[in-house]
Protein backbone atom coordinates (compact mmCIF):
# COMPACT_ATOMS: atom_id res chain seq x y z
CA UNK A 1 0.00 0.00 0.00
CA UNK A 2 2.61 2.52 0.60
CA UNK A 3 4.05 1.92 -2.61
CA UNK A 4 0.64 2.72 -4.05
CA UNK A 5 0.53 5.89 -2.30
CA UNK A 6 4.03 6.87 -2.89
CA UNK A 7 2.99 6.37 -6.81
CA UNK A 8 0.22 8.47 -6.26
CA UNK A 9 2.20 11.32 -4.63
CA UNK A 10 4.76 11.23 -7.64
CA UNK A 11 1.65 11.35 -10.11
CA UNK A 12 -0.55 14.46 -8.44
CA UNK A 13 3.60 16.34 -8.64
CA UNK A 14 3.09 15.75 -11.91
CA UNK A 15 -0.33 16.72 -12.57
CA UNK A 16 -0.41 19.66 -11.01
CA UNK A 17 2.09 20.99 -13.74
CA UNK A 18 1.27 23.35 -16.20
CA UNK A 19 2.95 22.22 -19.34
CA UNK A 20 2.25 21.40 -22.99
CA UNK A 21 0.22 18.54 -21.91
CA UNK A 22 -1.84 20.34 -20.03
CA UNK A 23 -2.89 22.97 -22.51
CA UNK A 24 -3.02 20.00 -25.52
CA UNK A 25 -5.46 18.07 -22.91
CA UNK A 26 -7.50 21.26 -22.26
CA UNK A 27 -7.99 22.80 -25.99
CA UNK A 28 -9.16 18.72 -27.25
CA UNK A 29 -11.42 18.82 -24.54
CA UNK A 30 -13.13 22.47 -25.15
CA UNK A 31 -13.27 22.37 -28.47
CA UNK A 32 -14.03 18.64 -29.75
CA UNK A 33 -15.05 16.96 -26.81
CA UNK A 34 -14.33 14.48 -24.07
CA UNK A 35 -13.65 11.19 -26.30
CA UNK A 36 -11.00 13.52 -28.50
CA UNK A 37 -9.52 14.95 -25.29
CA UNK A 38 -8.98 11.25 -24.20
CA UNK A 39 -7.59 10.33 -27.28
CA UNK A 40 -4.92 13.26 -27.23
CA UNK A 41 -4.43 11.47 -23.36
CA UNK A 42 -4.42 7.75 -25.04
CA UNK A 43 -1.58 8.86 -26.86
CA UNK A 44 0.21 10.39 -23.55
CA UNK A 45 -0.51 7.41 -21.54
CA UNK A 46 1.49 5.18 -23.85
CA UNK A 47 4.20 7.41 -23.95
CA UNK A 48 4.90 7.16 -20.36
CA UNK A 49 4.28 3.43 -20.38
CA UNK A 50 7.22 3.32 -23.74
CA UNK A 51 8.85 5.21 -21.12
CA UNK A 52 8.17 2.64 -18.09
CA UNK A 53 9.13 -0.31 -20.04
CA UNK A 54 12.37 0.72 -21.72
CA UNK A 55 13.69 2.73 -18.44
CA UNK A 56 13.09 -0.44 -16.04
CA UNK A 57 13.92 -2.68 -18.68
CA UNK A 58 17.31 -1.08 -20.61
CA UNK A 59 17.98 1.65 -17.42
CA UNK A 60 22.29 -0.04 -17.81
CA UNK A 61 21.75 0.87 -21.73
CA UNK A 62 20.03 3.86 -21.47
CA UNK A 63 22.07 5.30 -18.96
CA UNK A 64 25.12 4.94 -21.89
CA UNK A 65 22.92 6.85 -23.89
CA UNK A 66 22.16 9.88 -21.69
CA UNK A 67 25.99 10.32 -20.92
CA UNK A 68 26.40 11.10 -24.67
CA UNK A 69 27.61 14.81 -25.18
CA UNK A 70 24.82 15.49 -27.94
CA UNK A 71 22.04 13.42 -26.21
CA UNK A 72 20.19 16.04 -24.68
CA UNK A 73 21.18 18.54 -27.24
CA UNK A 74 19.05 16.47 -30.13
CA UNK A 75 16.55 15.43 -27.87
CA UNK A 76 16.14 19.26 -27.15
CA UNK A 77 16.18 20.43 -30.49
CA UNK A 78 13.64 17.55 -31.49
CA UNK A 79 10.91 18.45 -28.82
CA UNK A 80 11.31 22.30 -29.01
CA UNK A 81 10.51 21.43 -33.20
CA UNK A 82 7.81 18.98 -32.42
CA UNK A 83 6.24 22.12 -29.88
CA UNK A 84 6.84 24.91 -32.30
CA UNK A 85 4.96 22.97 -34.93
CA UNK A 86 2.03 22.31 -33.02
CA UNK A 87 1.91 25.78 -31.85
CA UNK A 88 2.29 27.03 -35.26
CA UNK A 89 -0.58 24.65 -36.17
CA UNK A 90 -2.75 26.05 -33.66
CA UNK A 91 -2.28 29.30 -34.24
CA UNK A 92 -2.77 29.09 -38.10
CA UNK A 93 -5.94 27.37 -37.69
CA UNK A 94 -9.47 28.69 -36.70
CA UNK A 95 -12.03 26.44 -34.28
CA UNK A 96 -14.81 25.15 -35.97
CA UNK A 97 -17.61 26.58 -33.65
CA UNK A 98 -19.96 25.15 -36.79
CA UNK A 99 -23.20 26.73 -37.51
CA UNK A 100 -25.35 25.09 -34.62
CA UNK A 101 -27.07 27.82 -32.73
CA UNK A 102 -26.46 25.58 -29.80
CA UNK A 103 -22.91 24.94 -30.76
CA UNK A 104 -21.40 25.65 -27.11
CA UNK A 105 -23.33 22.13 -26.17
CA UNK A 106 -22.42 20.22 -29.21
CA UNK A 107 -18.22 19.45 -29.82
CA UNK A 108 -17.37 19.49 -33.18
CA UNK A 109 -14.32 16.73 -33.99
CA UNK A 110 -12.85 18.41 -36.74
CA UNK A 111 -9.85 16.09 -36.31
CA UNK A 112 -9.20 12.18 -36.40
CA UNK A 113 -8.74 10.06 -33.24
CA UNK A 114 -5.11 8.73 -34.86
CA UNK A 115 -4.06 12.13 -35.41
CA UNK A 116 -5.43 13.38 -31.75
CA UNK A 117 -3.65 10.46 -30.38
CA UNK A 118 -0.26 10.81 -32.57
CA UNK A 119 -0.35 14.91 -30.49
CA UNK A 120 -0.42 13.35 -27.38
CA UNK A 121 2.26 10.81 -27.61
CA UNK A 122 5.02 13.02 -29.78
CA UNK A 123 4.04 15.85 -27.19
CA UNK A 124 5.32 13.32 -24.63
CA UNK A 125 7.84 11.67 -25.88
CA UNK A 126 9.66 14.39 -27.15
CA UNK A 127 9.80 16.17 -23.92
CA UNK A 128 13.51 15.56 -22.55
CA UNK A 129 11.26 16.44 -19.17
CA UNK A 130 9.79 13.15 -19.72
CA UNK A 131 12.60 10.89 -20.57
CA UNK A 132 14.77 12.24 -17.69
CA UNK A 133 11.84 12.01 -14.84
CA UNK A 134 11.10 8.44 -15.28
CA UNK A 135 14.87 7.73 -16.00
CA UNK A 136 15.30 9.33 -12.74
CA UNK A 137 12.45 7.45 -10.87
CA UNK A 138 13.26 4.08 -12.15
CA UNK A 139 17.27 4.36 -10.79
CA UNK A 140 16.19 6.16 -7.59
CA UNK A 141 13.58 4.74 -6.47
CA UNK A 142 12.89 1.03 -8.37
CA UNK A 143 16.84 0.41 -8.52
CA UNK A 144 18.63 1.35 -5.32
CA UNK A 145 15.48 0.94 -3.85
CA UNK A 146 15.70 -2.73 -4.40
CA UNK A 147 12.45 -3.38 -5.52
CA UNK A 148 11.08 -6.42 -7.06
CA UNK A 149 8.87 -7.03 -10.08
CA UNK A 150 5.96 -6.62 -8.44
CA UNK A 151 6.58 -4.12 -5.91
CA UNK A 152 7.47 -1.78 -8.97
CA UNK A 153 4.58 -2.79 -10.82
CA UNK A 154 2.78 -1.06 -7.61
CA UNK A 155 4.48 1.78 -7.53
CA UNK A 156 4.44 2.76 -11.02
CA UNK A 157 0.37 1.40 -11.24
CA UNK A 158 0.46 4.27 -8.25
CA UNK A 159 1.86 6.61 -11.16
CA UNK A 160 0.39 5.53 -13.66
CA UNK A 161 -3.20 5.39 -12.29
CA UNK A 162 -2.91 9.36 -11.14
CA UNK A 163 -2.06 10.54 -14.22
CA UNK A 164 -4.98 8.96 -16.16
CA UNK A 165 -7.22 9.83 -13.60
CA UNK A 166 -6.40 13.96 -13.63
CA UNK A 167 -5.59 13.77 -17.09
CA UNK A 168 -9.35 12.56 -17.61
CA UNK A 169 -10.72 14.82 -15.23
CA UNK A 170 -9.23 17.68 -16.54
CA UNK A 171 -10.79 16.67 -20.24
CA UNK A 172 -14.06 16.46 -18.65
CA UNK A 173 -13.67 19.63 -16.96
CA UNK A 174 -12.58 21.37 -20.13
CA UNK A 175 -15.80 19.75 -21.74
CA UNK A 176 -18.00 21.17 -19.47
CA UNK A 177 -16.43 24.75 -19.27
CA UNK A 178 -17.69 25.07 -22.92
CA UNK A 179 -21.07 25.34 -22.68
CA UNK A 180 -20.38 29.07 -20.94
CA UNK A 181 -18.22 29.75 -23.62
CA UNK A 182 -18.82 31.99 -26.74
CA UNK A 183 -16.71 31.95 -30.31
CA UNK A 184 -14.20 34.33 -29.24
CA UNK A 185 -13.95 32.83 -26.02
CA UNK A 186 -12.77 29.62 -28.22
CA UNK A 187 -10.37 31.60 -30.26
CA UNK A 188 -8.78 33.05 -27.68
CA UNK A 189 -8.20 29.45 -26.10
CA UNK A 190 -7.12 28.55 -29.21
CA UNK A 191 -4.03 31.07 -29.78
CA UNK A 192 -3.17 30.91 -25.52
CA UNK A 193 -2.63 27.75 -26.06
CA UNK A 194 -0.79 27.62 -29.71
CA UNK A 195 1.11 30.38 -27.70
CA UNK A 196 1.74 28.46 -24.82
CA UNK A 197 3.39 25.88 -27.34
CA UNK A 198 5.66 28.21 -28.94
CA UNK A 199 6.95 29.35 -25.54
CA UNK A 200 7.33 26.03 -24.17
CA UNK A 201 9.26 25.40 -27.58
CA UNK A 202 11.73 28.45 -27.09
CA UNK A 203 12.48 27.75 -23.53
CA UNK A 204 13.16 24.57 -24.29
CA UNK A 205 15.51 25.38 -27.05
CA UNK A 206 17.69 27.88 -24.91
CA UNK A 207 17.66 25.07 -22.04
CA UNK A 208 19.84 22.95 -23.95
CA UNK A 209 21.92 25.31 -26.01
CA UNK A 210 23.02 26.74 -22.75
CA UNK A 211 23.55 22.93 -20.77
Amino acid sequence: MNLILDGVKLGLILAILVGPIFFALIQAGVEEGARAGSMVGFGIWASDILFILCSYFGVSWISKVVEGPRFTLYLGIGGSITLAAFGLATLLTAPRAGNNPHWAKTAIRSTSYFSLWLKGFLINTINPFTFFFWIGVTTTMVMDGGLDSGEASLFFGGILGTIITTDLAKVILAKRIRSFLQPIHLLWLRRISGAALIVFAVVLLVRVLWM
